[in-house]
């Protein structure tokens, strides 16, 4: 089991590990599809979704977010075809990430209570570190959350995964050279893995719900998170 104490620091993505996309604005949409608007359906939709967009990537499809809005609508049981695709856009885009995920906020207050540096670094647009402070996840010095040294969004600092420079930011807020001792939590091998492991740091794949571990084309010889609480000693 993964421990905090392995580790001199810990950086987390945001999408797919601490915020999901808002089953509250995707729910309708959905429905109209003929899929389920129940919060934990989108939750897991989500985490197949981000195994199918891998799998595009791997079998070297570039239209990763075709795939995974596909396997997005097909967990939650609405259609497939393109006026489905075309509406779950339009409402992802509207969207964004803003549903917390379980025990995500609980999680890095612990592991702030233990004394374990911790630190954001998201594929966004800007908005990532506003979002996680108004939900109450994290911040810089937000009142009632998590602690974090640093927020780093791609928009923002002109970088993005999967080119590894982006870590480069949060090492540096962090005072920190790049090592094995650093984890990053993320929810995807082509973005996350891939980043982490080229910048010399420990990548832990969020998987939830056993995706990676039951297929395990395209994960490499990296480690699974299926917890987050399990980073807790």
């Amino acid at each position: 089991m993964t421990r905090s104490g392995e580790f001199d620091a810990i950086l987390f993505d945001a999408g797919g590990v601490l915020v999901t996309p808002s089953p509250q604005s995707l729910g309708p949409v959905v429905a109209s599809f003929g899929g389920s608007a129940e919060p934990e359906v989108h939750l897991r939709a989500h985490f197949a979704a981000a195994h199918a967009m891998d799998h595009a990537r791997a079998d070297g499809n570039e239209s990763d977010w075709h795939a995974y809005g596909r396997a997005y609508l097909r967990t939650t049981g609405a259609s497939v075809d393109e006026p489905a695709l075309e509406a779950f856009r339009q409402g992802f885009n509207d969207t964004y990430w803003r549903e917390p995920v379980p025990t995500a906020a609980k999680t890095l207050l612990a592991l702030e209570e233990q004394g374990i540096p911790i630190g954001i670094v998201s594929n966004a647009e800007g908005q990532v570190e506003g979002d996680l402070a108004a939900l109450g996840i994290c911040g810089v010095d937000t009142p009632g959350a998590a602690r974090v040294v640093c927020v780093v969004d791609s928009h923002v600092v002109g970088v993005s995964k999967p080119d590894p420079a982006i870590f480069l930011h949060a090492l540096d807020a962090m005072g920190i050279p790049a090592s094995p001792r650093i984890a990053y939590v993320g929810d995807t091998v082509f973005y996350d893995v891939r980043a982490a492991t080229a910048a010399g740091l420990t990548p832990l794949l969020h998987d939830p719900f056993g995706y990676h571990q039951r297929d395990p084309h395209p994960s490499g010889p990296h480690r699974v998170l299926p917890r987050l609480s399990d980073l807790v000693a």
